[in-house]
């Protein structure tokens, strides 16, 4: 079983940006440690009789086929629109 060291814990908070007190690295080291441990009971389970899954749920594409259907033609597009110009919509400027 593999143990999570302060050293491991400095590591990671400093990959992450973190400032870490000496309190909270001792309790993060514990707490980690508790986690890794609890996640390598995993390994003692027999899955031999398991096949593999991508998902806990059995789920389907339920999207619909994909047909070509009519669209609205550019006018029909642009009628609402509040102004227009070259057959597109014309909208403010956001880069200055």
């Amino acid at each position: 079983m593999a143990h999570i060291s302060k050293e491991d814990v400095e590591h990671v908070a400093h990959l992450a940006r973190l400032s870490v007190s000496d309190e909270d690295l001792e309790k993060l080291t514990a707490e980690l440690d508790a986690i890794i441990g609890f996640a390598e009971q995993l390994d003692e389970l027999d899955t031999t009789e398991v096949e593999p899954t991508s998902h806990v749920l059995d789920i389907h594409n339920v999207l619909r086929e994909d047909t070509i259907q009519p669209s609205l033609d550019r006018e029909e597009a642009l009628k609402n629109a509040p102004d227009q110009k070259d057959g597109q919509v014309k909208v403010p400027s956001v880069l200055e």
